[in-house]
């Protein structure tokens, strides 16, 4: 049996642990990971609310539903209609707005000036952390984020294996999204790194995602499993069996005892929650209010309209568990006083 007591852990014992399909051992990884998020942080679990606002893209990613050449129905949300979103999600107690757009040529070309004010207004006026997700974008307009007052920057790798990104990201550079996010780390915005399960990977790819992740110094990290799409080159493929997304958050929380690792409700809805938090996540993404006509991203509609993505549904869960939503001035204080 292996000590899940410690603190570090060789690349070999990690390969062992993904290859696990031992019951004890699985039950043992999540008990320890949970020993941990409790030592950390207590019974607080932290809530994001999502505001996909546009679905335009530039990209042909091979795995999104959104990719540029999907003949689909899109949509691009205004400044006050993405203000009242954000302000919704608030008051309902979410601890960070995350602003998700995809690589919409319409914001490149004003310099994502709308995108700035939105981050401006959110921090000033409902003091509130901001999430940025706008894909690559240059180092000039990460300086704006980081004047507007931009928290977090996600730019997910997806794989750290060069030859399955560019199979993933067609004709996206990798070094150009990896150097985008390091430079917003420089600029003292938070990063978030995240993976996708089931694309292919080895247990090794998932090794060294898990590793380069903790050398880039990612304030958060996350793993999604991977859904197929409707009109997408991939939308044959199988989604994986949740264990290794499971195994994954766990071995995330024994790697970097106080990081940020969402249970997302854009891959199970609702109903995958609870699995997720037992296996040591410690944030709810994907927080969706009801009739908002925004969408999620693996799952586009899944439990929204059904008001299955709120902090009211989420914290019932959570009430059963022994935990809870964290306030604002908790969510505050985890980022001022806790490092990676």
């Amino acid at each position: 049996m292996l000590d899940f007591s410690r603190k570090d852990y060789s690349k070999e014992e990690l390969l062992r642990i993904m290859a696990s399909d031992d019951p004890e051992i699985l039950q043992a990884l999540f008990s320890q990971a949970r020993k941990i998020r409790k030592e950390v942080q207590g019974n607080k679990i932290f809530a994001y609310g999502f505001v996909y606002f546009t679905t335009y893209c530039r990209n042909n990613c091979n795995f999104c539903y959104y990719r540029n050449s999907n003949k689909i129905e899109r949509y691009r949300k205004n400044k006050d209609e993405v203000l009242a979103i954000s302000k919704s999600l608030i008051d309902s107690g979410v601890n960070l707005i995350d602003l998700t757009m995809g690589e919409d040529p319409q914001y490149h070309a004003e310099d994502f000036e709308t995108v700035c004010q939105i981050i401006k207004e959110i921090k000033d006026v409902y003091d509130t952390p901001v999430m940025i997700s706008p894909g690559v974008v240059n180092h000039n307009i990460i300086d704006k984020f980081a004047e507007a007052g931009a928290d977090f920057y996600a730019l997910y790798q997806e794989t750290h294996n060069r030859e399955l990104y560019a199979k993933m990201r067609v004709g996206q550079d990798y070094d150009a999204r990896m150097n985008a996010k390091l430079y917003a780390k420089e600029k003292g915005i938070y990063i978030e790194e995240g993976l996708l399960a089931g694309i292919g990977e080895t247990s090794e790819d998932i090794v060294d995602s898990l590793l380069t992740m903790g050398e880039i110094g990612a304030r958060q990290v996350r793993v999604m499993s991977f859904i197929p799409q409707e009109g997408s080159p991939m939308e044959d493929c199988k989604t994986p069996d949740r264990i290794e997304e499971l195994k994954i958050i766990a071995l995330m929380r024994l790697l970097y005892p106080s990081a940020l690792i969402p249970a997302s409700l854009d891959v199970d809805g609702i109903r995958g929650l609870k699995d997720r938090i037992n296996a040591g996540a410690n944030l709810i993404t994907s927080i969706i209010p009801p009739k908002s006509g925004f969408m999620g991203v693996a799952h586009s509609t899944m439990d929204v309209d059904e008001g299955g993505r709120t902090v009211e549904e989420a914290a019932s869960i959570l009430d059963e568990m022994g935990l809870r939503i964290a306030s604002k001035e908790e969510y505050e204080a985890f980022l001022r006083q806790v490092r990676p």
